[in-house]
């Protein structure tokens, strides 16, 4: 039987030993099984087990849970969900789709690994097996990727790291949770690609923003025709020219914009200045209110 995926890159590093569990148990049907040890895997209670408030995807497919339920029915949960005790309760960590599928085959009890983690610990690996394994839209990857960089106090350099990927790439899709709520449902609903979303998150005009995003879904543009639309779109003269910001203004700028994920603006000098976050919607508003929390 060929190997099959573990848990990821990021995750593995913090679970050294979750995925030689998860295969042992994967092979279960065919050739026997190595030994799993006897406090490892534990059958829980489904009525014990709450979702992780911090899950990423907040819409789960209807017929893909149901196809899931039917192939539980078939030959039960292979692969074991993984939680952390809560009190005399257990949170999600990762397996949220399997578990939802076994209450739809009327289980009773799921496989489960059991891990005695801390707030933090907890919320970084349940965030990053979500992030990776998931088949997230980009809103919704961006989304974890920000609660993940706020809740466990990571940068971007490690939040990166952890996933395996570039710190550009992280950043990128950081940037479109400055995108308006419109546009950001467009992706969420994939009338919009991740592509034509991060052509227009480099818009700073907010007007000609809203234009070349209607005209992409009104002639169905490809990213490549956004790009050169964009291009060439007449520049908006500003009514007072405003001297660039020094090299120090602009990365606290950039600074802002991820650790807020809001449109930020700055002007002034060292002495006197002013810095302006614009939001789009009241999510966007509960995403400051959260990160002046902490």
């Amino acid at each position: 039987m060929a190997k099959k995926m573990g848990l990821g890159r990021g995750l593995s590093a913090i679970l050294p030993d979750v995925e030689d569990v998860v295969e042992s148990v994967e092979s279960a049907e065919g050739a026997k099984a190595a030994p799993v040890p006897a406090d490892a895997v534990i059958s829980l209670p489904l009525g014990d087990i709450d979702p992780n408030r911090n899950q990423p995807r907040k819409n789960f497919d209807d017929e893909a849970l149901l196809a899931l339920a039917d192939s539980i029915r078939h030959s039960g949960v292979i692969s074991p969900i993984l939680v952390a005790r809560s009190g005399s309760r257990y949170t999600i960590i990762a397996g949220e789709r399997r578990w939802r599928a076994a209450r739809i085959a009327g289980l009773d009890t799921i496989p489960a690994i059991v891990r005695e983690w801390d707030d933090i610990k907890r919320q970084e690996a349940a965030l990053i097996e979500n992030i990776q394994r998931e088949n997230l839209n980009p809103i919704e990857e961006a989304q974890g990727i920000y609660t993940l960089m706020n809740e466990c106090a990571l940068t971007q350099e490690a939040v990166a790291e952890r996933l395996g990927r570039s710190r550009p790439a992280v950043a990128n899709l950081l940037r479109l949770l400055g995108l308006p709520g419109r546009i950001q449902s467009a992706v969420i609903d994939g009338s919009l690609s991740a592509g034509h979303a991060r052509v227009l998150a480099g818009i700073t005009d907010r007007e000609q923003q809203a234009n070349l995003f209607a005209k992409t879904l009104q002639f169905g543009w490809s990213v490549r025709q956004l790009e050169a639309a964009a291009k060439n779109a007449p520049e908006k003269k500003e009514k007072v020219p405003r001297a660039p910001l020094p090299v120090e203004y602009q990365e606290l700028q950039d600074r802002l914009r991820t650790a807020t994920g809001l449109k930020v603006s700055m002007d002034g000098s060292p002495k006197k200045g002013r810095i302006v976050l614009q939001y789009e919607s009241e999510e966007e508003l509960q995403r400051l209110w959260d990160w002046m929390e902490k």
